[in-house]
């Protein structure tokens, strides 16, 4: 298949300065807050424990590249293993720009292989609720010690039923389908647009099928926790393995609630508060925080913009001999 350049001129070296930037100063910011600490809590892990945690993440975005191939098999638009993966990876370049633009830059790509920008925005819709889905079932592991919690687990958990319900009731949307047929203007378009999606969405949700994926999300993120463990662990905090999940995915609920990209600011605040109210040392729960963000969140956006820029290198130099 034929590939042409997709970024070029400005648009390219903004967003991928934009990248550089977010993760300047969230480095800056964090390391001046207590880079005494972090620097210590990196030389208590060592080199084979920050092997140790790299492998676990990358098993972890195996698993979700997975699942997110299952996804476009069940969309009806398969891709081979190899352009699939640089593709999801890329993703991950954009994670912390405004509004996601990571997940819009696959369906760009995606479109390279004649997928439409419906499916790959259904894709993405149920990659995000079976992350959902996947977190609120590791809060449950230390909801009994933390009950102060259980209002936002309810929330995520009424928000996954509602979603589910939307992408398992064809009686439910064709009533709203009915509902908007005959409107006129530039919202009931966009409405139109939304029902497409959630009509694509329900091929990636049969029981089979949703069984499957919530697995693979499951393991995933429960590989995620586990990487956040293994560097408390290694600092010398003593903490159970199903305390070190739940902190892990309450964190990620509380980011995901907030509607920051990736989180930044929501996720670690309340990391390090659940750590501190734990007896954990306050330096020790910020360096912790900040080494389980830069192994996992920041990690990939590297890898993404790694991936990215090797691409549109690729493309250019097709482009250049066409």
């Amino acid at each position: 298949m034929s590939q042409v350049l997709f970024l070029s001129g400005w648009r390219y070296r903004v967003l991928i300065g934009s990248v550089a930037f977010s993760a300047l100063a969230y480095l800056g910011i964090s390391l001046w807050g207590g880079w005494q600490a972090v620097g210590g809590a990196v030389s208590r892990v060592g080199w084979l424990g920050g092997a140790q945690i790299a492998a676990l993440i990358l098993i972890s975005y195996g698993l979700r590249f997975l699942r997110w191939q299952v996804y476009l098999n069940a969309l009806g638009h398969p891709l081979p293993w190899r352009p699939g993966l640089k593709i999801y990876l890329a993703g991950f370049a954009l994670t912390t720009t405004p509004g996601k633009a990571g997940e819009a830059l696959r369906g760009v790509l995606l479109k390279r292989w004649d997928v439409p920008y419906g499916s790959s925005f259904a894709a993405f819709v149920s990659e995000r609720l079976s992350d959902l889905m996947a977190m609120v079932l590791l809060a449950l592991l230390g909801l009994s010690r933390y009950p102060e919690w259980l209002s936002m687990i309810v929330a995520c958990l009424v928000m996954v039923t509602c979603g589910l319900l939307l992408v398992s009731r064809q009686q439910l949307i064709d009533a709203v389908e009915r509902r908007i047929s005959r409107g006129r203007g530039w919202m009931f378009r966009l409405l139109h647009n939304v029902i497409y999606v959630l009509r694509q969405s329900q091929r990636c949700h049969s029981p089979q099928r949703l069984i499957g994926t919530v697995v693979l999300s499951l393991s995933a993120w429960s590989l995620e926790a586990l990487a956040f463990y293994w560097i408390l662990n290694a600092m010398g905090v003593d903490v159970p393995l199903t305390f070190a999940m739940f902190v892990y995915a309450v964190s990620m609920l509380a980011g995901a609630l907030s509607f920051m990209p990736g989180g930044l600011g929501s996720a670690e605040a309340v990391m390090v508060t659940l750590l501190v109210s734990s007896d954990v040392a306050v330096a020790d729960a910020i360096a912790a925080t900040v080494l389980l963000r830069l192994a996992t969140l920041w990690f990939a956006v590297g890898l993404g913009s790694v991936v990215l820029i090797n691409i549109n290198n690729n493309n250019r130099r097709l482009s250049d001999e066409a």
